[in-house]
């Protein structure tokens, strides 16, 4: 029996046609599902965001609001705009700002620590896909470890960033307002149901399962489309070498607009190994940086203020990349902690939880709230001082 060239052609385009279509909707999902994760946690913590800007001036504190807040909102990108926007109307400072932008990146590795727990019900995929979820966190920690004392000392980042946007720009821009970033045509989804569903509750709980089945929907539909279901494949054009996962880290991220997106997807990967860890490692180095285009692209159109603070989120992690990328052995030690993790989450299935309910909740929380506390106090403290003040000079209070 002959073949007819042309209908195989057909249904091969019709079978790529529809495939095109189930990955843009479940990135569509994916996207969803992080909006909902932040619009649920605003509600529940609506008053979080006013009450913390005045704790900035703690450079240490900053940085635990900046990973708080990410991990509330389940977006660096927004975190981001968030920063800029108060950053811009003058409310602090910017050199405020950059411990919350480090923050930011920490709190943003959260999603595919998420991820990884979908795989706890088997031990080995399990393992590896909490190793795969945590070393990005790794990663940022260990940069925010080498460049936080640098810009609390010598105004690192302050310095480059400003210096970089006054090149680019050559004079301010006029402020913008910048408002919650929703992906695509969310928005109007997002708010529909949310007042359908007035259960912030039942919000976060539903988004976290969207979440995951997306996410692992859409690896193995991407996955299938980039191979062929290949794992030669896989390895030789995207993994076959450190700079080649790299550069494919920063397109695919600059392409999907969305960093959580990518590194979340490479966790199954990892999971059912048809990549390692070290490989998957300097992808995520690639969609560090592949996400930060978005913000540049964006802060053109604002303040030198907002250019600068998406310059420092690049330059946060371009530094990053080129302390760890270069060298091998220095390259090795996110992995090797996130194995070292990864084998304890095996034995100990509730360190996983544990970690993100202290890493990026209870600890920035109680931190947050203990300084807040004294601030009330000095506050009060001042109030007293000064009533005194005026009861022992009344004429002061006429001037």
């Amino acid at each position: 029996m002959i073949s007819n060239p042309v209908l195989n052609s057909e249904q091969k385009w019709q079978s790529t046609l529809k495939r095109l279509i189930l990955i843009a909707f479940n990135i569509f999902l994916f996207l969803l599902a992080i909006d909902f994760i932040g619009y649920s946690f605003r509600l529940l913590n609506k008053d979080i965001a006013n009450s913390i800007i005045n704790l900035t001036a703690n450079p240490f504190i900053s940085l635990f609001i900046g990973l708080l807040i990410t991990a509330i909102i389940q977006s660096s990108s927004t975190s981001t705009s968030m920063i800029v926007a108060i950053v811009a109307s003058g409310s602090i400072e910017f050199s405020d700002a950059i411990p919350m932008i480090m923050g930011a990146n920490i709190g943003t590795t959260l999603t595919s620590t998420l991820v990884s727990l979908s795989f706890i019900t088997n031990r080995d995929e399990f393992r590896k896909a909490i190793g795969a979820g945590v070393v990005h966190d790794f990663f940022n920690i260990l940069v925010v470890a080498i460049l936080f004392p640098l810009e609390y000392k010598y105004g690192l980042l302050t310095h480059l960033s400003s210096s970089a946007s006054n090149f680019i720009l050559g004079a301010d821009y006029v402020a913008q307002n910048s408002e919650f970033r929703y992906f695509l045509f969310t928005k109007p989804i997002v708010l529909f149901i949310g007042e359908l569903v007035p259960y912030p509750v039942v919000l976060a709980i539903s988004s976290f399962v969207l979440l995951a089945v997306t996410v692992k929907f859409l690896s193995r539909t991407l996955y299938k489309s980039i191979t062929g279901g290949s794992r030669e494949f896989l390895q030789k054009y995207f993994f076959g070498s450190p700079y080649r996962s790299f550069f494919w880290g920063i397109v695919f991220t600059a392409g999907v607009q969305s960093s959580s997106v990518t590194t979340s997807v490479i966790v199954p990967f990892v999971a059912t190994r048809k990549i390692s860890l070290k490989q998957s490692f300097t992808f995520i180095l690639g969609a560090n940086i592949g996400t930060t285009i978005t913000a540049l692209v964006a802060a053109l159109f604002k303040s030198e203020a907002a250019v600068s603070i998406a310059l420092v989120h690049l330059f946060f992690n371009l530094i990053g990349v080129l302390i760890f990328l270069p060298f091998p052995i220095i390259r090795n030690i996110p992995v090797q902690m996130a194995k070292s993790f990864g084998r304890l989450a095996m034995k100990f299935r509730i360190a996983g939880f544990a970690y993100i309910i202290f890493t990026f909740f209870l600890i920035p929380f109680v931190l947050i709230s203990f300084n807040k506390e004294e601030g009330n106090e000095k506050e009060t403290d001042d109030k007293i001082e000064e009533s005194i003040n005026k009861s022992v000079n009344p004429t002061d209070s006429l001037d």
